[in-house]
């Protein structure tokens, strides 16, 4: 366990909202919220909470023995739902394993989302319905396809003029956490990126730890610094500030839709709990550096600033916590209600078209199975 409380770089780190829910404001960045009301504000505020709620609940049930693993985000909320938020709905998302917020910011129904945690399913929804795409378990094999599929967007609308680029064009976002960082594809894909000027934003969730490295392990330097290696922006932003985010997401989405290429996002953030379900984070961090972070919450941050500022009362975030409890039942209940299916399915999958090979190992495990005795409920043998 590292026995030093590592705080993160404040240089250029783009702020709109304190921790005690003040508003900054920012010449560069306040233009893209301003249509940003007290309506959309507990809007913002309602997806962090319900989202905080699934992961609650998702997390029991692992606990429970009815998931195989889950992937929790607590702490990460305003970065996830800041950026959702600022995509279009015809722009594409590649996510990780951890942005069940973004996921909810595309409609992606919660409870599907259980199905490859209950390790029923090599997905859950549909990614042609609401442009998220199905999570990637391994650390940044995302990153090759977000590029390669903003480079086809690049294609589809060649010829396109500045004006219709603004308002039809399309866009890509790929997130990836710190510790993927590291991997080669991400620099890999960003060179591609940079030489096609392909219309994708980086998004880079910095909870500093992969798993049990500290990011200051990782890099000597803040992450949004490598971009200019590439050639093109970087931003270190607030991570836990969701009108920060928000605006950062639309600046870089817009300039990759207007054909100025890739912008590499740093959203400075914390993971507040631990990497998934099968790790333990007392064994490699201090309890002191947790705490450090409790005053930085982002859901804690924007409630400071709409009681603060009258834009909600009592009775909204009442309605929040039953809205929360209510949607964690439905979870709940449809997740265990989802049929189990059969081994013999899993040989269906492994192939588009039926393989010889695999056909021999079916007929193998179906014959294998039956060699098994069968007992009634009185205990019989048949």
């Amino acid at each position: 366990m590292t026995d030093t409380v590592h705080e993160p770089s404040e240089q250029a780190l783009i702020q709109l909202l304190t921790p005690e829910g003040e508003r900054r404001s920012h010449t560069e960045y306040d233009s893209y919220i301003q249509d940003v009301d007290a309506e959309m504000l507990r809007g913002f505020y309602r997806d962090m909470a319900l989202t905080r709620r699934f992961d609650k609940e998702a997390t029991a049930l692992q606990r429970q023995g009815q998931l195989a693993l889950w992937v929790p985000l607590r702490g990460q909320e305003a970065a996830q739902i800041g950026s959702g938020r600022a995509t279009r709905p015809t722009d594409y998302i590649f996510p990780t394993y951890r942005e069940h917020g973004v996921a909810l910011t595309r409609n992606v129904d919660f409870p599907q989302m259980l199905r490859i945690f209950r390790g029923i399913s090599n997905g859950g929804w549909d990614p042609r319905e609401n442009n998220f795409h199905m999570y990637t378990m391994v650390l940044a094999a995302q990153m090759p396809h977000a590029t390669g599929y903003a480079m086809a967007v690049q294609r589809d609308q060649a010829g396109w003029d500045a004006e219709r680029l603004a308002k039809d064009g399309e866009a890509v976002v790929a997130y990836f956490g710190d510790g993927s960082s590291t991997e080669g594809e991400v620099h890999e894909s960003m060179v591609f990126a940079a030489s096609f000027n392909a219309p994708v934003v980086f998004f880079c969730q910095n909870n500093q730890w992969a798993i049990s490295v500290p990011f200051h392990v990782q890099s000597k330097v803040p992450l949004a610094d490598r971009a200019a290696g590439y050639g093109f922006p970087g931003i270190r932003v607030d991570g836990n500030d969701v009108l920060a985010v928000l605006a950062v997401t639309r600046w870089a989405l817009d300039r990759a839709r207007r054909g100025e290429g890739p912008v590499l996002i740093e959203a400075v953030t914390y993971r507040m709990s631990a990497h998934t379900t099968a790790d333990d984070p007392t064994k490699y961090r201090l309890g002191a550096e947790e705490e450090s972070w409790v005053g930085r919450d982002p859901l804690t941050r924007l409630e400071k600033h709409l009681r603060d500022n009258n834009l909600a009362d009592e009775a909204f975030f009442e309605q929040v916590v039953t809205d929360g409890n209510e949607m964690a039942t439905r979870v709940r209940e449809e997740a265990m209600a989802f049929p189990d299916p059969s081994l013999a399915q899993s040989f269906a999958n492994v192939y588009a078209e039926a393989h010889p090979l695999i056909q021999e190992e079916l007929k193998w495990h179906l014959e294998y199975e039956a060699g098994f005795a069968d007992t009634t409920e009185e205990g019989a043998t048949r």
